[in-house]
C-alpha cells in the first residue's frame, strides 16, 4: 500500500506540503511571541502594507499577517483534525452497526442518515454553532456531528461486503458473538476505508471552522484562519483594497484543504483496485 501511493505524484505532494504545514504549526511558539499576537502590543502599525519588516503586511491591530497566518494553522488543523476524527468515528460506528446487523436497525439507521444527508451541512453546523457557547469546542462538535454520513453510507457498504465473506460465517459457528464479529473481522476490513475518507472530510472540515469563524461562531480570541479573515470583513479591508490582509489566511486555506484532498484521492486510488484499473 505504502509503495502504491508513492508512485502517486499528487499524493505525495500534498502530504509533502500537510507535513511541512504541520511542523511549522507545532514550531510557532519557538519564535512567534505572545506579544507578536496581542491586539495591545502588536508590533505594527495597523493595516500597514507589505515591506521589507512586514513581508505580508499588517491586520488591523498591527500584527504580522506572517505570524497571524502561521499561527492560524495551529487553531485550523486542530479543529479539522478533532472535528474529522469526531465525524468518521460517528459515521464508521453507525455503518458497522447497520451493516452487521441488519434489519430494522439497518433501516432506522440508514434513514436517519438519509436525513442528514439531504440536509446542508454548512446549514446545520451553523444552526448548532449559534445555540451553543461560542468556542472552539463548540466548532468541533458542530462540524463533527454533521459531517458523519457520508462515512456512514462508505462503511455500511463495506461492512455488508464484508459480511457475505465466508469466514465471518465460520467465526458466527464457532460461536464468536456480535462483538467479536466487529471488532476482530469487520473493523480491521473498514479501516482503510476510514483512512481515505478522513482525509477527505478534514479538508471539508477546515473550510467549515473558517466559515463559521468568519461568521463570528467561534471564539474570537483565537487566531484562525478563520477569525482572521472575520476581522478582515469586520474592517472593511476588501472595499479599502487591502488585499494582503485577505489573501494570506484565504490562500492557506485553500493549499491546505486541496493538499488533504490530494492525499485523499490518492488513498482512494491505492485502496479501490476499479480506480486503479482506470488509471
Amino acid at each position: 500500500m505504502i509503495a502504491d501511493f508513492r508512485r502517486r505524484r499528487a499524493g505525495m505532494v500534498g502530504l509533502g506540503f500537510l507535513v511541512l504545514t504541520a511542523l511549522v504549526a507545532l514550531a510557532a511558539p519557538l519564535f512567534i511571541s505572545a506579544n507578536d499576537l496581542s491586539a495591545a502590543f502588536a508590533p505594527g502599525t495597523p493595516r500597514q502594507a507589505p515591506s521589507g519588516h512586514f513581508l505580508l503586511g499588517t491586520d488591523a491591530y498591527g500584527r504580522s499577517m506572517v505570524d497571524v497566518t502561521i499561527w492560524g494553522a495551529r487553531i485550523s488543523l486542530t479543529v479539522g483534525a478533532l472535528a474529522t476524527l469526531l465525524a468518521v468515528g460517528i459515521g464508521a460506528l453507525v455503518g458497522v452497526v447497520a451493516g452487521h446487523f441488519g434489519g430494522w436497525t439497518d433501516t432506522v439507521l440508514m434513514r436517519v442518515t438519509d436525513w442528514f444527508l439531504v440536509l446542508p451541512v454548512l446549514v446545520l453546523a451553523t444552526a448548532l454553532a449559534s445555540v451553543l457557547t461560542p468556542g472552539v469546542g463548540t466548532v468541533v462538535v458542530a462540524i463533527g456531528v454533521t459531517a458523519w454520513p457520508t462515512t456512514a453510507r462508505v462503511v455500511r457498504a463495506q461492512t455488508l461486503s464484508v459480511e457475505s465473506r465466508p469466514y465471518i460465517e465460520r467465526a458466527k459457528a464457532l460461536g464468536g458473538g456480535h462483538w467479536h464479529v466487529m471488532r476482530v473481522h469487520i473493523l480491521p476490513n473498514v479501516m482503510p476505508l476510514m483512512l481515505a475518507q478522513a482525509t477527505l472530510t478534514v479538508s471539508a472540515a477546515i473550510l467549515t471552522e473558517a466559515t463559521l469563524a468568519f461568521l463570528g461562531l467561534s471564539d474570537p480570541t483565537k487566531v484562525s484562519w478563520g477569525t482572521t479573515l472575520q476581522l478582515a470583513r469586520t474592517v472593511g479591508a476588501f472595499s479599502a483594497g487591502e488585499w494582503w490582509i485577505l489573501m494570506p489566511p484565504g490562500v492557506a486555506i485553500v493549499l491546505v484543504a486541496l493538499a488533504f484532498t490530494l492525499v485523499g484521492r490518492a488513498l482512494e486510488q491505492v485502496l479501490n483496485p476499479r480506480l486503479q484499473e482506470r488509471m
